[in-house]
């Protein structure tokens, strides 16, 4: 098909802002700060408190970190364009949105995995797990993460620079994500939709495996704990990552693996926002709510800053 050579677009208009109501701005603006605040003081407290040098809170100091670059790929952006009377995005930071935030969820996946592992070796193999699971351990299995994030995010870089686009430049969302530029592309985009489904497979399914097997072990284990009090510590620990594995993956799932129909754009917006925005803001709440190490941690901290 003819078209618009891809060297020769400048910008998108992201129509999606057409179904964002007046009070988005000063809504999102207080979802965005709540989630550096949140990420960032429990980046704070494992980094300062020596009773969370252990592997999970290192482990959850990475999502937060990885939270953090979500909402800050994205939400910057779309604050700023909706007090514009058009929203735009040039054609490089298009495509610097979609790299980062596709590696930051391929990033996520592994990492999500990582820690069910984590407490699967905590939990159902102890006497092994402060070999196995060291602090060299630990930073090589994080930076693993992170790379294999990376290198699947530059794939669909690629592969979306290669696209063209035909008259005006639209794309109906609020940023730049894989999903929109396809529906907005006008050459052929079988190869980017094979790449979407196989990291939908291998970076997506895979990991999510490996946390239901993990978790089916430490069940195992658990049940044949002989004491009520030791069954509920070690389902206590795990609550929180099911809690966010379940969050992260059903609205990945639904933002990556859409209907062929494709969602009305109005529930576009809402399935990016879940993905995106919410879910960088929750992760520090569900992580803290029921941890009492984290709290302590935090009380502590409160109490040397209030220390003359």
């Amino acid at each position: 098909m003819s078209g618009v050579n891809q060297t020769q677009v400048t910008e998108f208009v992201l129509l999606g802002f057409s179904h964002v109501r007046p009070f988005f701005f000063a809504l999102l603006l207080a979802v965005y700060v709540a989630t550096v605040l949140g990420n960032s003081a429990i980046l704070a407290l494992v980094s300062l408190d020596p009773h969370l040098h252990r592997p999970m809170y290192f482990f959850l100091s990475q999502l937060s970190c990885l939270d953090l670059c979500y909402s800050s790929v994205t939400v910057p952006k779309i604050l700023a364009n909706t007090l514009q009377p058009r929203a735009t995005i040039s054609y490089r930071g298009c495509l610097a949105q979609v790299f980062f935030l596709m590696g930051c969820a391929g990033a996520e996946c592994a990492l999500l995995a990582v820690m069910a592992y984590d407490r699967y070796m905590a939990i159902c193999r102890p006497l092994h797990y402060a070999q196995t699971m060291s602090r060299g351990v630990c930073v090589a299995t994080a930076a693993g993460c992170w790379l294999w994030g990376l290198l699947d995010s530059a794939l669909h870089t690629l592969l979306a620079a290669r696209l063209s686009f035909c008259g005006a430049t639209q794309l109906q969302h609020i940023f730049c994500d894989a999903p929109p530029l396809l529906g907005a592309a006008c050459s052929n985009t079988r190869p980017n939709e094979l790449a979407l489904h196989a990291s939908s497979v291998f970076v997506g399914l895979s990991p999510f495996l490996l946390v239901v097997i993990s978790y089916l072990r430490i069940l195992a284990t658990v049940l044949r704990m002989p004491l009520a009090t030791s069954r509920y510590k070690a389902l206590s620990t795990c609550s929180a990552h099911l809690l966010v594995v379940a969050l992260y993956f059903v609205t990945a799932n639904l933002n990556y693996n859409r209907p062929s129909s494709g969602y009305s754009p109005a529930a576009d917006v809402l399935v990016s926002a879940l993905y995106c925005i919410v879910t960088p803001v929750l992760n520090p709440l569900i992580y803290s709510l029921r941890n009492q190490e984290v709290w302590g941690a935090l009380r502590k901290a409160v109490r040397t800053q209030g220390t003359p």
